[in-house]
């Protein structure tokens, strides 16, 4: 346990004493859905989970939400309120889907402002991509490449896994999208869903070169505007300068900075850069309740809703525990069945801040759940499925048979006692190594006096001494700086094989704690990297695991290059 992490939960408990607010005059309204058990229930997994501030909205179909807010939104104990601004993270793409489907629709109806490539007839969602993005879209594969329509990867079906570390904190969006032909797919297209942020990122910009405008101004515009979502935005500076922001904490308690710098944020805007609160969101969900209809103003064309809640790829190809069916990926939703009721949702997740926004078409209601705290998935699915239940009046589940949305750790001691047997020394492995679409990274041994690599083992040691762990002198060490790490380490395993740790390191602390610490929420510790000699010398490395399971090129691949997701050539 960290020696902060005791006093946070302590902290978090006793604003959970005095603390709920509702939309109705400050606890006044007698609650419709949040019940005394349901808030204690909630209040319960917040002090077991280390929630610093959690806001609720549960939405009807007609009338008005109910919303609740528990805790606090920053380190100056600044209570939680409805109208906090939370990242949406990957709620964000539902946003996105939506932003391509009224485009289309512009077409469709002569409103739009930029004509299609010469030969290109219609905007519909089975148009190609490389027919709106000629000269900026190629995939390594070729017939993917040519095939792929925006079905395709608007549904994570597009064969290109994750590949989150393939971009950095100065990328744009045409930068990201350039670099795709040299991601290596994991599968053929349309064979395996596999989750990818980079085509959100790839409709965004799509949105943004035939809107004539910005896609995070089309959104505004489109959607936020005519919603009334007015506190809601892309920018993180303008959410900070409403003074309602909230600031985000680790799962072991650690306040960390804002992860989206502005840039970073427009870059990401598709596929997770929507900063809101519970108050706006509502009126999203009322909106999809409504098939897209708020208020009997129509938002969004009826094909736009039909389309992207429609199953199109399985995601989850079996159930779950008793309760929870195979599930089904639309555009920007998943789609499954919960104890026999049809639910629409999508989770979100960056470091700091867990959210999950979810809906039941039939039974008409939607429940929206936002807590500051990084990693924490279940405990946010787990406070949703309860509130679910209470409004159907179901018997309660059990939490531990409801389905669990993460299951990375968030620190590295926990996988072993490292296999030290290797033929050659670590500093034959140091050096400069390169990939196309990663771009370059210098690895560290312990011996190597560079001051490169002197800041690179000064920054490591002092998060290491923090936790009370010795220097590992079976580490190599880089500083890696993408929209997702700062650093990454490369811990010896056995051989010339080593387990990379994607992660960021804070080591002068954050906030009033200057404790030094490391999150790695996000996780790659599934990953194994696999260094490869000729003639003695190391000439590269390929990492593999980074999909979650096993890839069509790992199963054919005879060498660690063939076999490898990503493949790193030495300088």
């Amino acid at each position: 346990m960290h020696p902060n992490l005791l006093d946070t939960i302590n902290w978090v408990a006793e604003s959970l004493r005095s603390t709920s607010i509702t939309s109705h005059g400050e606890g006044s309204h007698d609650s419709e859905y949040i019940t005394p058990e349901v808030a204690t229930f909630i209040k319960d997994t917040m002090v077991a989970s280390n929630i610093t501030g959690l806001s609720i909205a549960v939405v009807p179909k007609n009338g008005e939400p109910e919303l609740k807010a528990w805790g606090y939104r920053s380190e100056d104990g600044e209570e939680m309120t409805s109208d906090t601004l939370f990242h949406m993270a990957s709620v964000s793409k539902a946003f996105c889907a939506t932003a391509v489907g009224i485009l289309m629709d512009d077409f469709a109806n002569g409103r739009n402002v930029t004509a299609l490539p010469l030969g290109l007839m219609e905007l519909t969602w089975h148009t190609k991509v490389k027919d709106l993005l000629p000269g900026e879209w190629q995939l390594m594969d070729e017939w993917a490449s040519e095939r792929a329509n925006l079905k395709d990867i608007l549904s994570h079906v597009s064969g290109v896994p994750r590949h989150d570390f393939a971009y950095g904190p100065h990328d744009t969006p045409l930068d990201v999208v350039r670099r795709l032909k040299h991601l290596r797919p994991a599968f053929e297209l349309r064979e395996h869903w596999s989750y990818n942020n980079i085509m959100y990122i790839t409709a965004a910009h799509i949105v943004s070169k035939y809107a004539a405008q910005s896609y995070t101004s089309f959104v505004g515009e489109r959607i936020f505007a005519p919603l009334g979502m007015a506190s809601s935005t892309f920018s993180p500076s303008k959410a900070a300068s409403s003074g309602k922001y909230t600031q985000g904490w680790t799962k072991e308690g650690r306040l960390i900075p804002e992860w989206f710098t502005e840039e970073i944020a427009f870059t990401a805007a598709g596929a997770g850069g929507v900063i809101s609160n519970a108050v706006d969101m509502s009126k999203w969900i009322a909106m999809w309740l409504n098939k897209g209809t708020y208020r009997g103003k129509s938002i969004i064309p009826a094909s736009v809703y039909y389309n992207t809640t429609s199953s199109y790829a399985v995601y989850l190809d079996r159930p779950v525990g008793p309760f929870i069916s195979i599930g089904g990926y639309g555009m920007g939703w998943h789609r499954q069945s919960y104890r026999g009721y049809d639910l629409v949702g999508h989770t979100g997740a960056i470091p700091g801040v867990s959210t999950l926004v979810s809906f039941l078409p039939r039974d008409e209601f939607g429940v929206v759940v936002f807590a500051n705290g990084g990693d924490q998935g279940s405990s946010v699915m787990s406070i949703s499925l309860h509130v679910l239940e209470a409004v159907l009046r179901l018997e309660r589940s059990d939490p531990s048979e409801r389905p669990l949305s993460d299951s990375h750790k968030s620190r590295l001691d926990d996988d072993g006692p490292t296999v030290w047997n290797i033929s050659l020394s670590l500093d034959d492995f140091a050096g400069t190594y390169t990939n196309l679409g990663y771009g370059t990274l210098t690895l560290c041994d312990p011996n190597d006096m560079s001051s490169y690599c002197s800041g690179v083992r000064a920054d490591f040691a002092a998060v290491d001494g923090a936790y009370g762990n010795p220097s590992v002198s079976t580490e190599l060490l880089a500083a890696w700086p993408r929209a997702w790490s700062t650093h990454i380490r490369m811990r010896h395993v056995q051989g010339t094989t080593f387990t990379p740790y994607m992660t960021s390191l804070f080591p002068k602390g954050y906030g009033e704690d200057s404790t030094p610490f490391e999150t790695a929420e996000i996780g790659t510790s599934t990953a194994t990297a696999e260094f490869v000699l000729d003639d003695g010398k190391v000439v590269g490395f390929g990492v593999s695991g980074l999909v979650g399971g096993q890839t069509e090129r790992a199963r054919l691949g005879t060498t660690v290059r063939e076999r490898a997701e990503v493949w790193f050539d030495r300088v």
